[in-house]
């Protein structure tokens, strides 16, 4: 297992964890034409339960 010789500097590590971004999730409008809510690609829109243009779940 590989184990480091020197103990890393502050500034290494930290500019290290600096590549560490959180970054926004990705919305899309949903398909359906009187709702066009913002929702996760690939998933049945919450508001009101329809993928794809066919209704999946109803809505809470």
């Amino acid at each position: 297992m590989a184990v480091p010789k020197r103990r890393m500097s502050r500034s290494n590590t930290r500019s290290r964890r600096a590549q560490w971004k959180a970054t926004a999730p990705t919305l899309v409008a949903c398909s359906n034409r009187a709702c066009k809510e913002l929702k996760p690609p690939h998933v049945a829109c919450p508001t009101c339960g329809t993928y794809d243009g066919r209704q999946v779940v109803t809505p809470a």
